[in-house]
């Protein structure tokens, strides 16, 4: 079976956890520290905050940035559900601006239409691995006192215009990473926050771990070594070291993955360019996608099938595909919550409708992919 997404474990990766099993420490000891260091010095951000999930690397980032009650964030309606649900964990209204047809990305002209006086954040996503407009969206930001918080989730190794690494914070307050397994690094399950605000840092701190401090410097008083306070209502998303010793062994690697997929992205943009019923993606000029998805735009009406018979015919072929994503403005609770639904982004609608993503990870072998090859381009024949 060829899945859409998979991890890359070799030998280097499990002595690191086999490591950490016969440590002192399963859990708050060193290795998630290292980790976060390890983050920095990649990204170029100052700070890091490694957590169990994506998810709770979203939550904690909003959280950390206290915004008032009322508030509204933008992001993008094709993402996965966490980067709205993040806002509205937060009391937040997630406010949905469309996307470039080209890029699939939150499109700064879109963005600049959803402002509002109650807009205080926005939450662009790379989609895919491509980094959003970021010089353009950060200036939005900018000129309307808007907190900006990057969804790197697909992007870790990623790279702007100007050649700096996705997660440098340059651009916004906050990035956050996933490292899902089928993401370009894994933890098993786990997320990180980086910033280059050392307040935001601080509160980043406190989310992950109940709102509970040991550190002097934010103690209202000190009695003993036992003593604790707990100043913020957070939550439980610390990391083990078991998954940072992971992390670490796999971020040492990031260089070869991304590589690797650009390699297959390649093949695949070769092979299926010419068909008229395909439209493969497009990466920006001037910037480095260390792909996650390979998303084909298939016109499923041309070749008169339907997307899910597509799907059924590829899994018979033993090939995973997957839909990355369904427009979260569409999703029941959006839909029920905030009246949200079909038409509010057409080119969020005109996407999905087409949309299907093809297996794409550093582990596929030169056969895999001319298996896939083979069996896209056999659907029209």
């Amino acid at each position: 079976m060829i899945a859409y997404g998979k991890q890359f474990i070799d030998n280097d990766d499990i002595a690191a956890v086999t490591a950490v099993l016969q440590s002192d420490f399963l859990t708050q000891g060193p290795k998630v520290t290292e980790f976060e260091k390890a983050i920095c010095d990649y990204t170029g951000a100052k700070y890091c905050v490694a957590v169990a999930n994506g998810t709770a690397a979203l939550h904690i980032a909003v959280g950390a940035l206290e915004l008032p009650s009322g508030s509204e964030g933008i992001t993008s309606p094709i993402t996965f559900a966490a980067s709205a649900n993040s806002m509205a964990y937060c009391g937040v209204k997630p406010v949905f601006a469309d996307i470039d047809p080209v890029s699939y990305n939150i499109s700064p002209s879109f963005v600049q239409q959803k402002i509002t006086s109650e807009t205080k954040l926005m939450t662009p996503v790379h989609f895919a691995g491509q980094p959003a407009e970021m010089e353009k969206l950060s200036a939005i930001a900018g000129k309307n006192g808007i907190k900006v918080i990057e969804d790197a989730a697909h992007a870790i190794g990623s790279k702007y215009k100007d050649g700096s690494f996705v997660g440098n914070c340059k651009y916004s307050d906050m990035t956050i990473f996933s490292f899902h397994p089928v993401k370009t690094i894994t933890t098993g399950e786990g997320g990180a926050v980086t910033t280059n605000d050392p307040e935001l840092y601080k509160r980043l701190l406190l989310f992950r771990s109940h709102g509970i401090t040991k550190d002097n410097s934010i103690l209202l008083q000190n009695p003993g070594p036992w003593y604790y306070e707990m100043h913020e209502l957070g939550f439980n998303y610390r990391l083990t070291d078991i998954q940072a010793a992971l992390g670490i062994s796999q971020l040492a690697k990031v260089e070869k993955f991304c590589a690797r997929r650009r390699q297959i992205v390649s093949l695949y943009n070769k092979e299926f360019a010419e068909c008229p019923w395909f439209k493969i993606p497009v990466e920006a000029e001037g910037v480095r996608s260390c792909f996650h998805l390979y998303v084909l735009q298939i016109d499923f009406e041309k070749i008169h099938k339907t997307r899910a018979s597509v799907m059924k015919e590829l899994l018979e072929k033993g090939i995973g595909t997957q839909v990355h994503y369904i427009p979260v403005n569409t999703q029941p609770w959006y839909v029920k919550t905030y009246n949200y639904g079909l038409g509010d982004c057409p080119n969020a609608d005109a996407y999905y409708e087409k949309a299907l993503s093809l297996p794409l990870y550093p582990a596929m072998s030169d056969a895999d992919i001319q298996s896939v090859i083979h069996a896209i381009k056999g659907l029209v024949k």
